[in-house]
């Protein structure tokens, strides 16, 4: 199962008042693994870059100048994504801001019942409890001390271990799926069987153990268990 979680960093917090994306961050896992896969990627807003943004992720217009704009990025960035499930922390602002951009360059939204928001699984899991990234990080004891600015990548990063956590921990289902999602063995599924191994395992005994082991054998009789 291919997922890919996903940050971005924008200009405000309105699409449809002219706020845009400047910067998106993904980490790819499989079978909720990191692959070591990422996409990352600033892109020049054209637009003045809010003080108040700034101050956030530290992105401003000398920096995001000369950066490419969303129309000249989207394919690759599609091409990465897929059809994947997004794994998002606030998914509901990230998908607003990503289906604005392609809907301006005249591209298909991305589902929403594509993202998958770990707000909503932090604020299911506990109740009443702080539920940022940074509050997430302290509860299951993540190191997330490079984090003095919002960074797309880096936050997609350390999401992606928060989103382990949350739903049970690392690996959770001891990478027995396959890429089409179903798992390998459970008690339902009766055809499963172990495959062969690719290679057989070497023997473990000598030949002066195995030749000892047949002299045993012939010291108790034809009627013996193991001749049968």
């Amino acid at each position: 199962m291919r997922e890919i979680v996903l940050d971005t960093e924008t200009t405000g917090f309105d699409p449809e008042s002219g706020d845009r994306v400047v910067e998106i961050g993904a980490v790819e896992l499989f079978n909720h693994v990191p692959t070591g896969k990422t996409y990352h990627q600033y892109i020049n807003p054209q637009r003045a870059m809010p003080q108040e943004a700034f101050e956030v992720h530290g992105l401003g217009d000398d920096f995001l100048r000369d950066k490419p704009v969303f129309a000249a990025i989207v394919d690759d960035f599609l091409e990465f994504v897929q059809d994947s499930k997004l794994i998002i922390h606030n998914a509901s602002f990230d998908m607003k801001f990503l289906n604005a951009e392609l809907r301006w360059v005249d591209r298909a939204p991305l589902p929403n019942d594509q993202a998958v928001d770990t707000l909503e699984i932090a604020r299911r899991r506990f109740p009443g409890s702080p539920a940022s990234l940074d509050a997430l990080c302290r509860r299951f004891g993540i190191d997330n001390s490079s984090r003095t600015l919002h960074g797309a990548l880096l936050d997609s990063e350390i999401l992606a271990e928060v989103y382990l956590e949350l739903i049970g921990g690392k690996q959770p289902d001891f990478a027995l799926t396959t890429p089409g999602g179903r798992s390998q063995k459970s008690n339902s599924d009766a055809t499963w069987r172990p495959g062969p191994r690719p290679e057989p395992l070497p023997a473990r005994l000598t030949n002066d153990e195995k030749a000892a082991h047949a002299e045993f054998l012939k010291k108790l009789g034809d009627k013996a268990l193991w001749s049968a």
